[in-house]
């Protein structure tokens, strides 16, 4: 009989405790104290209305109101399309400059320049050039292009505007690492068999893309539907482009509603989880495994 067969259970050494669980700690304690508490404190808000009238009445208000209500639909006709530019600008860019060439780096470093301005200096910038004054109106008719006023600050075309030159680098940088790591012995396979170019991208590359696209959308959205400093520089905040954090804006800080900013806000994230849920859901009608086996 061995030694460890007569060792008493009672002498067996308790297991140690990992402690690499604490790691995490310093991130879950930012995440409850920066989104946790905020999200639940701003919920909990929302159903103390200021004025009155029970629990829910700033839900009834903002979907009664019409100073309210619309502002939904303003915003998704801002970020919707403003997601489908980005990402769909992003697939060709992405596929033009996978290969690793000294003159790929200097074009993709020439696209990500937006991620450095931020919308303020972007804005300011497309008063400027996009202005009625500005150099690209003036040089539309000095070319004969155009001969009518070009309106494309302080309205709707403005705002997308920005929002395109904001949220296309974000789309890009992302699909372009998935292009990338698509083997490409996947497409080298296909053309032996026959496929050509259209058929080796949507048979091969879009599936597998779709990861990375979805990704790419749901970030592009949420950053689109957020917007507010582009709808007030370049838009019109009290029409075209009154969008939901214009709305939450005023409610907190001219009508100092603290209660119905939080239903606003609370609305807004929520139109924004629906979109987001349902780009991930849409996702799993794809292919879904593993794309890579080796840089392209």
């Amino acid at each position: 009989m061995s030694a460890a067969a007569c060792t008493p259970a009672s002498m067996t050494p308790a297991p140690r405790a990992d402690g690499r669980g604490w790691l995490v700690a310093p991130a879950l304690v930012c995440l409850v104290a920066m989104f946790v508490y905020p999200f639940a404190y701003g919920l909990f808000l929302s159903f103390q209305p200021m004025e009155g009238g029970g629990v829910f009445a700033n839900y009834l208000k903002f979907f009664s109101e019409p100073a309210l209500w619309p502002t939904v639909l303003i915003t998704l006709k801002l970020a919707v399309p403003a997601t489908l530019i980005n990402v769909g600008a992003s697939i060709p860019a992405a596929f033009a400059l996978r290969k690793s060439t000294r003159a790929s780096k200097f074009v993709t470093m020439l696209l990500v320049i937006p991620v450095t301005l931020g919308t303020v200096l972007i804005a300011d910038g497309m008063l400027t050039y996009y202005g009625p004054n500005g150099w690209f109106p003036q040089a539309l008719h000095a070319l004969g292009l155009y001969r009518d006023e070009v309106r494309l600050t302080h309205n709707y075309w403005g705002v997308l505007i920005s929002l395109v030159i904001s949220g296309f680098p974000f789309a890009f940088l992302l699909i372009l690492s998935y292009v990338t790591g698509i083997d490409p012995t996947l497409a080298r396979a296909a053309g032996t068999l026959g496929a050509g170019p259209w058929q080796q991208f949507r048979l091969i590359y879009l599936p597998l893309l779709v990861p990375g696209m979805t990704m790419a959308a749901c970030l592009s959205f949420v950053q689109a539907f957020s917007v507010f400093p582009s709808a007030v520089l370049l838009g019109v905040p009290a029409g075209a482009t009154r969008v939901v954090s214009i709305a939450a804006y005023e409610a907190a800080f001219e009508s100092y509603d603290y209660s119905l900013a939080s239903c606003v806000a609370i609305v807004m994230g929520f139109v924004q989880l629906l979109i987001v849920a349902g780009m991930l859901g849409a996702r799993r009608a794809f292919y879904s495994g593993p794309t890579t086996g080796g840089k392209g």
